[in-house]
């Protein structure tokens, strides 16, 4: 999704934030100073690398009007030139006054301001927003004194998967663009909707998301309803559907349901079930887009290519459909006749 060479970390600065009966936030007054470059890389590293492989975008939203959604408002002033420090200082006080409940813990919530942040063919500014809760174990060698090698276990930060993440990039649009990640199983809530304050995006990453979760869910759901198809005939039409979008740069969806659906009666259906399933989901997907690879990858590993037989035998489908026949032998016992050339 972002690319991480050409970023460089402005300012960095930590304040730490406690539960319920905690009290109030501790700030600190002035931003970290880091020593090398070294230790700025170590820094991207951490903190930007995770979103490199994020496969939905987002924006600031309000029901009433985008300028009421604080951290909008705080983002667009730190973009406006306010000053880094107190704005993460504001920013940490409406996080510590959307998270007010017993089961919220507390933690550290680093804010760094970011430049050169590349997204596509573009580099922007970017405001990182990150709230820490748990910590990682680590070894770290002492050094040896004694002439007997040491080790000390400490907690640390080691940025694989942080428990609550945004990443702001000021792109031209009003709303800018906003990255999230969070851990499973968290409470998140409060930190989309009171903290964040956002909705997806109208992109292309979204619109190739949306677009492959709509074809899986008609080809696992409502294809088997309307048609005679074996499981077989399912998993090669969700072949077919991913390699389309894997061998395209642009979407068209008169050319996908040509090429892919091919049937003029399941080309129906799908329409009929495209209008249901924007309509239940709030979702607006376009007929014509640019294909985000980055979706794509993400999306393919939940299109299952496996069918399984009682629990005796697993047949991974990826290509020629016509290389595997179905039947049912006199004693009315179903097998799949399946033909190759070569056996690894």
């Amino acid at each position: 999704m972002i690319q991480l060479d050409q970023a460089k970390i402005d300012k960095l600065i930590y304040h730490r934030l406690f539960d319920e009966e905690g009290g109030e936030p501790d700030l600190n007054e002035a931003p970290y100073f880091r020593e090398n470059a070294e230790e700025e890389e170590v820094l991207k590293r951490i903190f930007l690398k995770p979103f490199a492989q994020t496969a939905a975008t987002f924006e600031f939203m309000h029901e009433v009007e985008l300028k009421l959604n604080p951290l909008y408002s705080l983002s667009k002033g730190l973009e406006n030139g306010r000053d880094f420090t107190e704005t993460s200082q504001l920013i940490c006080k409406h996080l510590h006054q959307v998270s007010r409940h017993p089961a919220i813990p507390g933690g550290d919530l680093f804010i760094i301001a970011f430049q050169d942040v590349q997204m596509g063919n573009a580099v922007y500014n970017a405001l990182g927003i990150y709230k820490i809760e748990n910590k990682d174990f680590f070894l770290e060698t002492a050094e040896v004194i004694t002439g007997t090698p040491g080790l000390r276990i400490k907690q640390g930060i080691g940025g694989k998967r942080f428990d609550k993440a945004c990443l702001v990039l000021f792109t031209e649009e009003e709303a800018y663009t906003v990255l999230m990640m969070e851990k499973a199983g968290s409470e998140t809530d409060y930190w989309q909707r009171a903290f964040i304050g956002l909705k997806s995006k109208q992109d292309d990453v979204n619109h190739t998301n949306g677009f492959l979760t709509l074809t899986k869910n008609f080809v696992t759901q409502q294809y088997p309803e309307e048609f005679v198809v074996s499981r077989a005939d399912q998993i090669d039409l969700l072949n077919r559907s991913v390699d389309f979008f894997k061998k395209h740069e642009q979407f068209d969806k008169q050319e996908f349901e040509n090429e892919v659906l091919q049937d003029a009666e399941v080309i129906k259906s799908f329409h009929d079930y495209n209008k249901q399933f924007q309509r239940e989901n709030e979702w607006q997907l376009a007929d014509q887009f640019d294909i985000s690879a980055i979706a794509v990858k993400k999306q393919q590993r939940i299109f299952k290519s496996v069918l399984k037989l009682d629990k005796n035998f697993h047949i991974y489908i990826h290509g020629n459909r016509e290389l595997i026949e179905q039947g049912t032998d006199p004693d009315g016992r179903k097998f799949y006749k399946i033909y190759y050339d070569n056996e690894a």
